[in-house]
């Protein structure tokens, strides 16, 4: 038989996460409510980072506003926490400044697809070499809970009480008929294909889009009936159909009646804009005037002398 516990047996022995060396513990504790599943997203994103072998110096994240904006100011990176709507138009600049650098924006459906949204479908339809994670959890999150170009027809928000009117976007879908190179779709309860799908699009040549749902149980959840955070992962659990390669239109999310389709729809070969860029001025200026726009012709030069 086991003796009695001492006092000594009982004291909080400290156990220090692996996620703690890519975060900014100084900024902890984080504002994210209990339930919500960007700490999930967050963690699946720095488990395909290690699995990439992406090394750290080469990754810069970019984030806009809202709840998901709060990754950038909380992950141990090379970050930009960058004014609302703007995070794709600053991962552009810095992905042509620095074209050797992986460059990722991580943030919420408002920030890239409302105020956004114009910024979106251009980068895919150029396809520049980013990638794009999308926190989609229905609604606007941080300022309220107003109603979103992602939130569910019929659903309740702050800004309409009787119910939303209008058809949400299908994020996919808008991805793939902008032209996006990767466009793949999970929730926070899928983690390891989420983290498998996350890693393949960091290192997909051209533009990379992975929308995740989360749950968001304080503001939509509540509103809508849904029940708290657990109860909504249970929803994921078991409305979520997998359908890897599936037309994009054809890949709705209904949380009430389901299904939700997930998996990875688009993965197709297409020239990304700088390497399009390099082809065109090479054939017009010509090889031996013409130096080609990447991470070796924006390095200083070596001296030759060491």
């Amino acid at each position: 038989m086991r003796g009695p516990r001492t006092t000594q047996s009982l004291q909080a022995v400290p156990v220090n996460s692996p996620m703690e060396d890519w975060l900014r513990m100084d900024r902890m504790p984080h504002i994210w409510c209990p339930g919500c599943g960007i700490g999930t997203a967050v963690n699946c994103f720095v488990r395909a980072v290690e699995l990439s072998g992406i090394p750290r110096k080469k990754l810069a994240i970019v984030s806009g506003i809202g709840c998901t904006g709060r990754v950038a100011g909380y992950i141990k990176l090379d970050s930009f926490h960058t004014t609302h709507g703007r995070a794709i138009p600053f991962a552009i600049g810095l992905k042509l400044a620095s074209p050797d650098l992986h460059v990722v924006v991580f943030s919420g459906d408002g920030d890239l697809i409302a105020i956004g949204g114009n910024h979106f479908i251009h980068a895919a339809r150029r396809n520049v070499n980013i990638t794009v994670i999308c926190i989609n959890n229905l609604t606007y999150g941080m300022t309220g809970g107003q109603v979103a170009p992602t939130s569910p027809k019929h659903s309740i928000a702050t800004t309409t009480p009787y119910g939303n009117l209008e058809s949400p976007f299908n994020l996919v879908h808008l991805a793939d008929s902008s032209g996006a190179s990767y466009v793949a779709r999970y929730t926070t309860f899928h983690v390891r294909p989420l983290v498998h799908t996350m890693k393949e699009a960091l290192t997909k040549n051209g533009f990379s889009f992975v929308e995740v749902l989360s749950p968001c149980p304080t503001l939509y959840g509540r509103r809508n009936r849904l029940g708290d955070g657990l109860d909504i992962m249970r929803v994921f659990k078991e409305k979520a159909i997998r359908r890897d390669g599936l037309s994009t239109d054809a890949a709705f999310v209904d949380l009430k009646n389901g299904p939700i389709v997930i998996g990875k729809f688009k993965d197709r070969p297409r020239e990304a804009f700088l390497d399009v860029y390099n082809d065109a001025m090479t054939r017009v200026i010509g090889k031996d005037h013409f130096i080609p726009y990447g991470p070796v012709t924006m390095r200083p030069p070596e001296d030759e002398s060491e």
